[in-house]
C-alpha cells in the first residue's frame, strides 16, 4: 500500500496515527514519522515503498471555493460548468499533474456536493492522490480516444453528463481557456444537443481574484524564492558569461527554493533580452556570451504550490548611458506612486492613471496595460485573465488581490522594466519581492 504525505492530528506527541487520514486508510504495516520542520505534517511510510504528497490546503478551503463558485453560477444562470483550465481544476479540487496537454476537466454542478474529475485513465490516480474527491467522482475516458482522428474524449464526457441527468442543463464552458480547444467544444455541442452551452466568461477565474490568507502565504513564499533567484542572477552577471548559464542558475534557484520550501515549475520560462533586444519583452535565451558594455533585461518568476510571483529587473554591464538611467528612474518613481495608491476601493484604472501621470510628466507613455492579476496558475501564462491595471477597467481593488505591476517601457532602440508583484492591503500594494529597485549597474 502506497500512501501520500497526509496531515494527521495527533492526540499527543508520538501517539499512533489514526486509522483514517485525509482520505487514505493506514494499514497495520504503516508507520508515521515526524517530518522535520513541519509541526503537523507526517509521512505514512510502507516498509518497501513510499509516495510523498503534501496537499496544499485543508478540505474546508476547497469547500469554501466551490460554494463561492456555485453562488456565481446561480447568479449567471448556469446549472453546470466545465472547467478545463488546469488552474481552475486545481483551485476547486487540488488536482495537480502535468496532464493538461490532453483533454481533462472538472465538472461543478450546483446540486452536486463535490466536483467531478474527468480525464485520461492513467491520470486518474493523480486525482486520487492530489484531491479529496470521492472515488465515484473520478471518471476516466477510454484510452483509444487519445489523439483519435475522428472521435474525442468529450464524446464520453457528453455521455457522462447525460447519465447524470443533465442533458438539458445550462452549461458554462471556458471558451478562452488555453487548453479548451475548438474541437473539444464541437464534440461537446454535438454530444449534448438539448443543452444550452455558453461561455462562462472566466467565472472561476474571477472567484480566484481575491486570495485567502492561506493563498497569500504561498504568494509571499513565491516572492521570497523569486527574490533569491533574481539576486543570484545579479551576483553572477558579468561580460563573457553565456546566457544559457544564467538561465540554468535561475531554474536551479526556482526549484530548490529556500528554507525547506521547494519551488514548482513556473507558468512562463525565464526571459532575457540583451542590447537592441530589450526593445521587446518576450525574447528567450541563447548561448551567446554577454558583451562588455550592454543593457540586459530579465523577467523571471517563482512558484510555490503553483502560486506565482513574477519580477523584472534591468541591468547594465558597464557605465550606462544617461537616457537609460533616466528611464529607469522614472519607472521606479511611477511604480512607487502606483503601489501607494493600490488600496481597497480604488479602481484598477485609477492605479494605472497614477502611474501614467508620472510617465507623462517625464515625456514617456506606456500604451499597453501596466499590470494584471496573478496567483495560482499553470503554463503557458501566470496571469489570471481577469482584472488589468489599464484605462477602462473599473474593477475595485480588495484586500487579498494580487497583481504583477509590469512597468516595462519599450522604446525604439531599448527598453527597461523594474516590475513588482504585490498584494493589495489597507496600506497600499505590499511588494512580494525584495530586490534592488532601480537600474543595476555591473561594473
Amino acid at each position: 500500500m502506497i500512501l501520500p504525505i497526509v496531515k494527521v492530528t495527533l492526540v499527543k506527541p508520538n501517539a499512533p496515527a489514526p486509522g483514517v487520514v485525509r482520505g487514505m486508510v493506514a494499514s497495520a504495516t504503516d508507520k508515521v514519522v515526524r517530518d522535520p520542520g513541519q509541526d503537523d505534517i507526517f509521512i505514512a511510510v510502507n516498509r518497501e515503498k513510499q509516495l510523498l504528497y503534501q496537499k496544499s490546503f485543508e478540505i474546508s478551503e476547497y469547500e469554501d471555493r466551490v460554494a463561492r463558485v456555485k453562488a456565481r453560477m446561480r447568479e449567471a444562470g448556469f446549472d453546470l460548468i466545465i472547467c478545463q483550465d488546469p488552474a481552475n481544476m486545481c483551485y476547486l479540487s487540488g488536482f495537480d499533474g502535468w496532464s493538461f496537454y490532453t483533454p481533462q476537466c472538472l465538472l461543478v454542478h450546483v446540486d452536486e456536493p463535490a466536483p467531478i474529475w474527468f480525464g485520461r485513465a492513467q491520470d486518474a490516480k493523480s486525482a486520487h492522490i492530489t484531491t479529496d474527491l470521492p472515488a465515484h467522482n473520478i471518471v476516466s475516458f477510454s484510452e483509444p480516444l487519445v489523439h483519435h482522428p475522428s472521435k474525442h474524449p468529450y464524446d464520453e464526457l457528453s455521455d457522462l453528463v447525460r447519465q447524470r441527468g443533465w442533458a438539458d442543463a445550462s452549461i458554462g464552458v471556458e471558451l478562452d481557456a488555453h487548453y479548451y480547444t475548438a474541437r473539444a467544444h464541437r464534440h461537446l455541442v454535438d454530444g449534448l444537443p438539448d443543452a444550452h452551452i455558453a461561455d462562462n466568461r472566466e467565472l472561476v477565474n474571477w472567484v480566484r481574484l481575491i486570495k485567502s490568507e492561506a493563498e497569500v502565504v504561498y504568494m509571499r513564499e513565491a516572492g521570497e524564492i523569486c527574490s533569491l533567484a533574481m539576486n543570484r542572477v545579479i551576483d553572477m552577471l558579468e561580460p563573457g558569461i553565456p546566457q544559457n548559464r544564467i538561465i540554468a542558475a535561475v531554474y536551479e534557484a526556482q526549484v530548490l527554493g529556500l528554507e525547506g520550501k521547494f519551488g514548482d515549475y513556473t507558468s512562463l520560462c525565464p526571459l532575457i533580452q540583451v542590447g537592441d533586444g530589450t526593445s521587446t519583452p518576450h525574447l528567450t535565451w541563447s548561448d551567446e556570451a554577454l558583451p562588455d558594455n550592454e543593457l540586459v533585461v530579465m523577467e523571471i518568476g517563482a512558484a510555490r504550490r503553483h502560486y506565482h510571483a513574477p519580477l523584472t529587473r534591468t541591468m547594465h554591464l558597464g557605465q550606462p548611458p544617461a537616457e537609460i538611467e533616466r528611464l529607469t528612474q522614472v519607472i521606479v518613481e511611477g511604480v512607487d506612486a502606483a503601489l501607494e495608491a493600490a488600496r481597497p476601493g480604488v479602481s484598477c484604472e485609477a492605479v494605472e492613471a497614477v502611474w501614467q501621470k508620472v510617465l507623462n510628466k517625464n515625456g514617456y507613455r506606456k500604451e499597453s496595460r501596466v499590470g494584471y492579476s496573478i496567483g495560482l496558475n499553470f503554463p503557458p501564462d501566470w496571469g489570471e485573465r481577469t482584472a488589468s491595471l489599464r484605462p477602462g477597467d473599473k474593477t475595485e481593488l480588495q484586500n487579498g488581490m494580487c497583481f504583477h505591476f509590469q512597468s516595462g517601457v519599450w522604446l525604439d532602440n531599448f527598453g527597461a522594466a523594474v516590475s513588482e508583484p504585490f498584494v493589495v492591503t489597507d496600506r497600499g500594494g505590499e511588494r512580494l519581492c525584495d530586490v534592488h529597485r532601480g537600474l543595476v549597474v555591473i561594473e
